[in-house]
């Protein structure tokens, strides 16, 4: 049977066909290579885009402990000794020597109505002005709060000194202090109570002991023993709640 062809139509060469079947191939796979490279620019665009934010994050900034004290405070030579009571500065490790020079010149803070005017610790009898600073020369003055411990009611360890055998004696029997005992500090505005807890006696280089705590803590630190002055009693009590 015979098929008609359309008046005007003039089929391919066959070579004609198959260039334009190629040409066609070709143009498919540059489309599939063009996606390809699009896919992979935005591939490296997103993992620049990662490194550049994972470069400018920086790490959570863990604050360096302040090295408030080298030696516990209050430290001295006994009023027997050959030249009386003075600083002793024997106690301090030599290589410490210029960091306690260095915390000796820290300015004592602004006067606030939150700060501990008083101490009051009925079952040895004390009754003493509390003052801010712990150095030689505050010591003279009556019980001495160490600078950057916090207020009284606070939470933290408010760490309060005075002497054992001079500038009045003040600390002087710490060590009867019982457990259930109790500690009054006064400020300007309000009273808080304190209960003993316990008591310890340490080297003078044991400074943990006046580290920060959690919660609303008071720590007593005097020289120990009476007139020898070589340790530190360390009393410890806890804010008492209503």
């Amino acid at each position: 049977m015979l098929v008609e062809t359309p008046a005007g139509f003039r089929p391919l060469p066959r070579r004609r066909a198959w260039t334009d079947t190629v040409l066609l191939f070709v143009e498919v796979i540059a489309v599939i290579a063009l996606i390809g490279v699009v896919l992979n620019a935005f591939s490296i665009w997103r993992t620049l885009n990662q490194e550049v934010a994972a470069a400018m994050e920086q790490p959570t900034p863990v604050p360096t402990p302040l090295i408030t004290a080298v030696v516990l405070p209050s430290g001295h030579t006994p009023p027997t000794a050959e030249n009386g009571a003075q600083f002793n500065e024997a106690e301090i490790p030599e290589h410490l020597r210029p960091i306690a020079q260095t915390i000796a010149s820290v300015p004592l803070p602004t006067a606030s109505p939150a700060q501990a005017i008083r101490i009051q610790i009925p079952a040895i009898n004390v009754d003493a002005p509390v003052v801010q600073g712990d150095s030689w020369e505050q010591l003279k003055k009556g019980v001495g709060q160490h600078i950057g411990t916090p207020n009284p009611g606070e939470n933290g360890n408010i760490v309060l000194s005075a002497h054992n055998d001079i500038f009045g004696e003040i600390f002087r029997e710490l060590d009867k202090l019982q457990p259930g005992d109790v500690v009054i500090l006064y400020t300007a505005q309000r009273q808080y109570t304190y209960v003993v807890i316990g008591t310890q006696i340490v080297e003078p280089t044991r400074v943990e002991v006046m580290a920060p705590t959690p919660n609303a803590t008071l720590t007593l630190i005097s020289c120990y023993p009476y007139l020898v002055d070589t340790e530190r009693i360390v009393v410890s009590a806890v804010l008492q709640t209503p």
